[in-house]
């Protein structure tokens, strides 16, 4: 089963704000089964344009990851990183295992 991928540029216009945003989603994440692979870290922008910070999460399948986004709980906790920064969202299916 391929995994799943949330795969986010964001650019944070509030650090405070989005601090209440890294504070839900850790153990959020850690409890629906997602783990962190890029969080931010150095990044080089080599062709076109890209957010300031990047972040990948890895999930055991592409249905969990759209599931997990779509879920109450997430959907609520999102809205401090919404209110905080600007975000390039997507969930991507990884390659068959």
């Amino acid at each position: 089963m391929a995994k799943g991928y949330w795969v986010v540029g964001i650019d944070v216009e509030d650090p405070e704000r989005y601090a209440v945003y890294q504070t839900f989603v850790r153990p959020f994440l850690a409890e629906s089964g997602g783990r962190f692979v890029v969080r931010g870290g150095q990044q080089e922008v080599v062709e076109g344009s890209f957010r300031k910070r990047t972040v990948v999460i890895e999930f055991p399948s592409y249905a969990e990851a759209q599931l997990i986004y779509r879920s109450e709980a997430y959907q609520t906790g999102m809205k401090a990183r919404l209110e905080a920064s600007i975000s390039d969202f997507v969930i991507v299916e990884g390659l068959g295992e």
